[in-house]
């Protein structure tokens, strides 16, 4: 049995904050706390967890995930997210990590915390450079290659980074789950205006997969306008799917059904969508 003094000094440190300097924390919870230096001044924090197992040397890949919304997780001191807990992608990061993958789940950067969290941000040149200094740190991290993976507002997010990033700091493939189509023009904030298609998807060359759902009455995410996607963009490979069946939304088409626990955000069909990504990145079909 250790002394009372030993017990009380080892919980003293236990309890003594990581220096300043220092970038990560190592989590109990969801995974390692990473925290890294983007736009003007800024921090942006991620929480990264392995794969469970963890694949042979070789084959990693690394999923840098995008949640919808505002994009703050308000990620909490275990790298657990604390905001947007509904949303697809925060629902699935475990079935990623059983699929041999280890995510990054991105938060929203320091000065983006707000309500309206990323907002217009979203298409900037800016918004870019950091998604790419992310994903150059995530490769570091993991010795791994890096897909973007973004559901709903954080489709914007995700086409950003692979229409904008070159070189290191490009990701290696792309994965949108129930796209941002359709904006709204001349409402009281400009930038719900914003959709995939207000960047340059033609720039796109990577492998992309892109999924929503036949009964998605998110009135901004219509899956008809998927095709339009892959139309714009030259992908090594490009696939395009519709989920069917689960158990629908009952009211009206509207904003209100944008949510993670719609078809929108696929509910009660993770396992069934998470295996489809996992099967497109490793080089099938989905």
């Amino acid at each position: 049995m250790l002394h009372p003094l030993i017990l009380g000094t080892l919980a003293l440190l236990a309890a003594t904050p990581a220096p300043a300097q220092s970038n990560a924390e190592t989590a109990r919870g969801c995974g390692e706390l990473v925290t890294i230096e983007t736009h003007a001044r800024t921090t942006t924090r991620y929480a990264l967890a392995d794969p469970q197992p963890v694949p042979p040397q070789g084959t990693r890949v690394a999923l840098l995930l995008l949640a919808g919304g505002g994009g703050h997780l308000d990620l909490d001191d275990e790298g657990c997210p604390r905001a947007l807990t509904g949303n697809a992608l925060v629902r699935s990061r475990a079935l990623f990590q059983g699929a041999g993958f280890a995510t990054a789940l991105l938060d929203a950067p320091s000065d983006h915390t707000g309500e309206d969290g990323l907002a217009g941000f979203r298409v900037s040149p800016s918004h870019a450079e950091d998604l790419g200094k992310v994903i150059a740190d995530l490769r570091r991290r993991t010795q791994a290659s890096v897909w973007v993976v973004g559901s709903s507002r954080g489709t914007i997010s995700a086409v950003n980074a692979a229409a904008r990033l070159s070189g290191p700091s490009a990701p290696d493939g792309l994965v949108l789950t129930s796209a941002l189509m359709s904006g709204f023009v001349g409402g009281r904030k400009p930038w719900v205006a914003d959709t995939v298609f207000s960047l340059p998807l033609e720039a796109i060359r990577m492998p992309m997969l892109v999924v929503g759902h036949a009964q998605d009455k998110c009135s901004r995410s219509p899956p008809e306008r998927m095709v339009d996607i892959t139309a714009r963009t030259r992908g090594l490979r490009q696939q395009v799917v519709t989920v069917t069946g689960g158990p629908g939304w009952p009211g009206p088409p509207g904003v209100r059904a944008c949510i993670g626990r719609a078809p929108h955000g696929f509910v009660e069909q993770e396992a069934e969508v998470a295996a489809g990504i996992a099967r497109f990145i490793n080089g099938s079909a989905y």
